[in-house]
């Protein structure tokens, strides 16, 4: 599997609830971010949890987000960043508000 974004990419985290074990941290969902890097093609920690190990490998990134962005009461300075590793089924193009 070719991986869809690139360094610099602006995405956001899908803004989804969906029951089982969830490796992305409901405190991301719907937030922006940059990716920062591509890290490689890995299985779905998802889909291991339930003990499915034959899925496809799915690209993996990390992606970079602005404190402010994550936790809206931030009171550090501005420039502060976080960087979480996201699949790549959790990530969608950053849309332009309209």
């Amino acid at each position: 599997m070719t991986s869809q974004f690139g360094e610099g990419d602006s995405v956001q985290v899908r803004l989804a609830f969906p029951p089982g074990h969830i490796r992305t941290p409901f405190y991301a969902r719907g937030k922006p971010g940059v990716v920062e890097s591509y890290v490689g093609n890995f299985s779905n920690p998802e889909e291991l949890a339930f003990g499915h190990k034959d899925g496809a490998k799915l690209p993996l990134y990390r992606v970079r987000f602005r404190q402010l962005d994550l936790w809206p009461d931030y009171q550090g300075p501005e420039h502060d960043s976080a960087v979480l590793d996201l699949y790549e089924h959790w990530l969608e193009p950053l849309r332009a508000k309209s």
